[in-house]
């Protein structure tokens, strides 16, 4: 699968547009790596707790979104996109879209 943040992929033609494909990640931390992730806010830094799970959020949705594509025909994600939202007080969404599209 082709990933591009572009509206193109250089050297190919979109000979087909199927459209919106999405995957979606909504974690939290667990307590232990919360607690952690605090201790540093009191003395500054990066919070790597919180980047590693970012991280993981990131690539699952990734995985998701790249698993609807290929479900659809889809060779090729153009207009690659990534949101994160706070969900209540625990824990955060990270959202993968793109347009699925078939490259000639």
């Amino acid at each position: 699968m082709i990933l591009s943040t572009t509206d193109a992929v250089s050297g190919r033609t979109i000979v087909e547009t199927i459209g919106l494909v999405r995957g979606s990640s909504v974690r939290s931390a667990h307590v232990g790596r919360d607690v952690l992730a605090k201790l540093k806010n009191l003395v500054g830094g990066e919070v790597t707790e919180y980047t590693k799970l970012l991280a993981e959020s990131r690539e699952q949705a990734l995985d998701r979104m790249v698993e609807e594509a290929r479900a659809r025909g889809a060779d090729a994600i153009v207009g690659l996109r990534f949101m994160s939202s706070d969900i209540g007080d625990d824990a955060a969404e990270m959202l993968a879209y793109g347009t699925a599209v078939r490259l000639g």
